[in-house]
């Protein structure tokens, strides 16, 4: 029988597999062959959810009538519950009725929010270094990508003149995410107020992803509870990170209702609603108090401590004070090659996987990132294997 030829859709030829899918099937096949390898890459919560959280989840699952499709919005309770933790955490009033909208994981919301959006040819203004999903779903969506860098120099914070200066005509809308990922710079006030009144001068619908703004963090910050956002802006946020459910897949998306209206269109053609336990767990987890959010810090700073020993050994430089899972370092000034070089240096030399600053854009090429998402036996497991190699 002959053998069917089909050749892939012309959109994929713009993107390439996720850097960490590959890797993480190299560190596999490395492990395999005997190599105690431990992985710093990925930001996946190594830590459980709230027991409470679990039992949820476990509860209705034994129900007989949660086994159905549910609302394409969500339901009431689980987007009632982001609006009360929006109102408690962020002082940033919601209608849950019209201004909430449940995401399977955020990460599918920055695709929806470019397919609702961008038609072939619009721009999307997205940040150089940054998460390597905004170029992917505006490339997807038929947009175009214009970079705005994001520097030391510049404390990773937008250059606005210079993006004025770089022209905006044609940009339709701005990615933009803080605390940031990766270079875990934290959100201000002023930051915020600069953002919103650069989006309505320009007429650019700026879409602010904020799933770190609970993990190593004191400044807590949301967007729209500057004056004025609710005009030019939408927010995701998720608890992947904050509440350690990433494989979970529960987001949100919070903005004024003719947005979420136009977002649920598109997003009601792609699934079926989320299963009932997981939002009914996923309430559980939004209604935790501060004790929570405590302890998890408690854990991630000590780590942060053992990144710092583990960044020193390696000869690398960098800031305190960062938010989120991850502590971004600068390379050794006097490495001849770039960060992908030393990363597999690194992997080979010392069986530890540190993730190269390059896959974020070019101007992450001289950094690297290590991830806090594994025990701090693990990160002093590898700091005497990058010490027994390198004597620092």
């Amino acid at each position: 029988m002959k053998q069917v030829e089909i050749a892939p859709a012309q959109r994929l030829d713009c993107i390439k597999e996720y850097y960490f899918s590959k890797k993480n099937r190299e560190i596999a096949q490395l492990r395999e062959a005997g190599r105690d390898i431990v992985a710093l890459g990925i930001g996946s919560p190594d830590l459980p959810p709230h027991i409470s959280v679990i039992e949820r989840l476990c509860k209705e699952a034994h129900r007989p009538d949660v086994h159905v499709y549910q609302p394409y919005n969500g339901t009431l309770i689980l987007r009632k519950a982001y609006a009360d933790w929006y109102a408690k955490y962020y002082d940033v009033t919601l209608d849950p009725n019209s201004e909430v909208l449940p995401l399977i994981g955020s990460k599918e919301g920055i695709m929806h929010i470019c397919m609702t959006y961008l038609n072939p040819g619009d721009k999307a203004l997205i940040p150089n270094p940054g998460y390597p999903t905004y170029r992917s779903a505006v490339t997807l969506s038929g947009g175009v990508c214009q970079e705005y860098k994001l520097t030391a120099k510049n404390g990773y914070y937008p250059d606005f003149e210079q993006m004025e200066a770089d022209g905006l005509e044609g940009v339709k809308l701005m990615l933009v995410n803080y605390p940031n990922m990766p270079t875990g710079t934290r959100p201000t006030v002023e930051l915020f107020e600069k953002l919103v009144a650069f989006a309505a001068k320009h007429n650019i619908l700026l879409v602010h992803d904020n799933p770190y703004s609970f993990v190593r963090n004191d400044l807590r910050l949301s967007i729209l509870s500057i004056p004025g956002a609710k005009d030019v802006a939408l927010e995701m946020n998720s608890l992947s990170k904050g509440h350690s459910m990433a494989g979970w897949r529960v987001g949100a998306v919070m903005g004024k209702k003719e947005w979420i209206s136009d977002i649920l269109r598109f997003k009601s053609n792609m699934d079926s609603g989320m299963f009932y336990p997981i939002q009914a767990a996923a309430v559980e987890a939004l209604s935790l108090g501060e004790e929570w959010f405590s302890e998890l810090n408690k854990t991630y700073y000590s780590r942060e401590a053992k990144g710092y020993e583990l960044l020193d050994a390696l000869g690398c430089t960098y800031r305190k004070n960062q938010s989120g899972l991850f502590i971004w370092a600068e390379m050794p000034k006097d490495y001849p090659g770039d960060c992908f070089a030393f990363s597999d240096e690194v992997l080979a030399e010392c069986d530890v996987f540190v993730t190269p600053g390059g896959i974020f854009g070019s101007e992450g090429t001289r950094c690297i990132r290590i991830s806090l998402c594994v025990t701090a036996e693990l990160l002093q497991k590898a700091i005497d294997k990058i010490k027994a190699r390198f004597g620092k």
